[in-house]
């Protein structure tokens, strides 16, 4: 592990729930992000989810974080292509990845069980055959990593009809702004080992959750272990020119005192399998325990080894200072013994698979 950042759901409440509303927590999540990169974490990242009370349009939060800190990776994890304009996307990140100085990593894949029947069809995006709409993401994924490469989405129209008068009639136009390094920053969130490699065949970096949508008998960690294995041996054969990053998520919570032990140590502490999404799969283990015995359990956990980031999921409507006090405690007495690099000692890097 060289980097870990944190995961938030961005869970708010609604009507007479109790808990941050969506105003609270979006600003929460701004002021946990700059507390963060105070110390050295690297990464802040979002679920986005929609039709439910939590983080749907991520955008105007990261370009916030992004403007207001100095060292820490701002992402998703992940967007859900069902919904999105690939084109728009590709104008958003690139503005985004430029404003940062590339402090980007946009996560991206088919996406999860949403509360609404099919809900990508009232953003208005139809004809999807599949009914998870993975055929409909997938073809908006390759036009929105053609135009993040620079490729010609349209044509310029004729010299008359042009204003300003920029280009040659027919000639191929790209989207703009482009980010030369914007591929490099955009992830893959694969929830088995098959789209595992074909993200890497896609030439993008893979980003593994808290659960696989695999039951082998196996733990998660050993799945996942396979799964990045696989992928990195895929990257090889693609023959791509530079080294991706892999994440996986987890969640840990440090306990270093009696309210901690009290609130955490409870904790289910094995992986579990269920039902999710009509598949099989297996969800991860939490990890809380002392200091000394998370670091023993993570050594130990195959993935978070392959892995070159870490991601932890946080209880964000539990409030800024109990997830700040999570982090800390995870940065000063967890993550040095498993190789961290602080923010602010250097970039984010990719894991040598040389």
């Amino acid at each position: 592990m060289k980097s870990f950042g944190f995961l938030s759901f961005g869970h708010y409440a609604i009507g007479n729930q109790a808990g941050p509303g969506a105003a609270d927590m979006l600003k929460q999540a701004l002021e946990l992000s700059q507390a963060a990169d105070e110390i050295g974490v690297n990464g802040a990242y979002f679920r986005v989810h929609h039709f439910a009370p939590q983080g749907a349009s991520p955008m105007p939060l990261l370009g916030a974080i992004a403007g207001s800190t100095k060292h820490i990776e701002v992402g998703t994890g992940v967007i859900d292509m069902r919904y999105e304009n690939p084109l728009y996307l590709a104008e958003e990140t690139a503005a985004l990845d430029l404003l940062s100085d590339g402090r980007l990593a946009i996560g991206v894949s088919r996406g999860s069980p949403e509360p609404a029947a099919r809900g990508w069809e009232s953003f208005g995006y139809t004809g999807a055959k599949d009914p998870k709409g993975a055929d409909l993401a997938r073809e908006k994924f390759e036009t929105f990593l053609a135009a993040i490469d620079g490729q010609g989405m349209a044509r310029a129209a004729s010299a008359e009809d042009q204003y300003p008068r920029m280009f040659q009639a027919g000639t191929p136009l790209p989207v703009f702004p482009h980010s030369p390094g914007l591929r490099e920053h955009i992830w893959w969130g694969a929830g088995s080992r098959p789209t595992a490699e074909q993200a890497a065949r896609d030439g993008v970096n893979l980003m593994s959750s808290t659960l696989v949508t695999e039951a082998t008998g196996q733990s998660l960690a050993e799945i996942q272990a396979e799964q990045i294995q696989l992928y990195r041996d895929a990257w090889k054969e693609a023959g791509h020119d530079w080294t991706p990053r892999v994440s996986v998520s987890r969640s840990v919570f440090p306990i270093t005192n009696d309210r901690e032990r009290q609130m955490f140590g409870r904790t289910e502490d094995s992986d579990s399998v269920g039902i999710i999404d009509g598949m099989r799969s297996t969800f991860g283990r939490t990890y809380a325990d002392e200091p000394d015995k998370l670091i023993e359990q993570l050594l130990a956990d195959e993935a978070v080894q392959s892995a070159d980031t870490l991601m932890l999921t946080i209880p964000n409507q539990m409030g800024v200072d109990l997830n700040l006090s999570i982090l800390s405690n995870f940065a000063e007495h967890v993550a040095p013994a498993l190789g961290w690099i602080p923010a602010d000692q250097g970039p984010a890097t990719g894991y040598d698979i040389s």
